[in-house]
């Protein structure tokens, strides 16, 4: 996801005041935390000025009377996602449960402010809430990017990471269970359910870069089975117009940690090949790069390497 505050916003239709949304009345007091450590009390506030919440609280009540002292003050240090819900929305009673749960995942990442749009309509007002559920965000005193409606978990997860990118928190990348099993089967040598395993991944996340470059891995693997490492390297270096013989050079150049050697002798190869077989080691240096990942620094170079080379 990108980072909200560069994408186009809901509230472009014009600039919304969150100045303006002073508190009319005297700031509710400080109350103690829930027993169980849930949502605090309506006038909780960060933690050094008034109507602060517990230490270690997730959730808040948000009131009109305590927006400014509570929501905008606490944005300067720690983001704030803002859930428009009412008793009776049934779609609320889908995403808060969500909500709820990440927020209490997160451990103070971020606060998680309930809004009660029925008995604070000039909040709901001031932030042009047209339809519940409705979330929005404030970092750093400025309001960002939001949606309405019910998301799916993993969508609703994946804009809270871009909530706290936004904020400057580092974001762990969330573990799969699923991609821990195909890793598992991987490193084991179970080839066959590895690939099952990653291609099931793939069918449901087709963006997810770790299962194509656990399917390249499988798919390197295969390639270099019973095959002798000296021997193979050797028989490249005797002769480099060998598209076979240089294609499993890089492959055990690879596996070795030896991956920039690698796209070197397969991009070396493009440059003295043309046709299907400039096009086939061009595909298999491709594969070489999904291995490691679009982020590794060596891909990015050897791209550039191998664009020059085929243009």
């Amino acid at each position: 996801m990108s980072d909200p505050r560069t994408t186009p916003s809901i509230f472009t239709r014009g600039a919304v005041d969150l100045g303006a949304l002073r508190p009319a009345s005297k700031p509710a007091q400080p109350a103690p935390a829930s027993p169980a450590g849930g949502a605090a009390p309506a006038g909780a506030a960060p933690a050094g000025f008034p109507g602060a919440p517990a230490a270690g609280a997730s959730i808040i009540d948000v009131t009109e009377e305590n927006f400014q002292t509570t929501v905008l003050q606490l944005s300067l240090t720690t983001p704030v996602i803002l859930d428009f819900w009412a008793e009776w929305c049934e779609p609320c009673k889908q995403l808060s449960p969500v909500l709820e749960k990440l927020a209490a995942e997160g451990g103070g990442s971020w606060i998680l402010g309930k809004v009660d749009v029925d008995a604070n309509p000039r909040l709901a007002q001031a932030l042009r809430v047209q339809g519940i559920p409705m979330v929005v965000a404030i970092v750093g005193g400025q309001l960002v990017e939001g949606f309405t409606g019910v998301l799916p978990e993993v969508e609703v997860r994946r804009y809270v990471d871009a909530v706290l990118k936004a904020g400057g928190v580092e974001v762990a990348a969330p573990e799969d269970p699923r991609l821990d099993a195909a890793d598992d089967a991987l490193m084991t040598g179970d080839l066959d359910e590895a690939e099952a395993a990653y291609r099931k991944i793939l069918a449901e996340s087709p963006q997810d870069h770790a299962a194509e470059s656990g399917l390249a891995q499988v798919e390197l693997y295969r390639r270099i089975t019973g095959v002798d490492p000296t021997t193979a390297l050797a028989k490249a270096d005797a002769d480099p117009d060998d598209v076979a013989a240089q294609q499993l050079a890089a492959d055990i150049e690879v596996l070795s940690g030896q991956a920039p050697e690698a796209y070197e002798r397969l991009v070396a190869v493009v440059k003295r090949t043309a046709g299907d077989e400039r096009d086939a080691v061009r595909k298999h240096l491709l594969s070489l790069f999904t291995v490691a990942g679009p982020d590794d620094p060596a891909v990015a170079s050897a791209r550039r390497a191998l664009a020059r080379a085929l243009f």
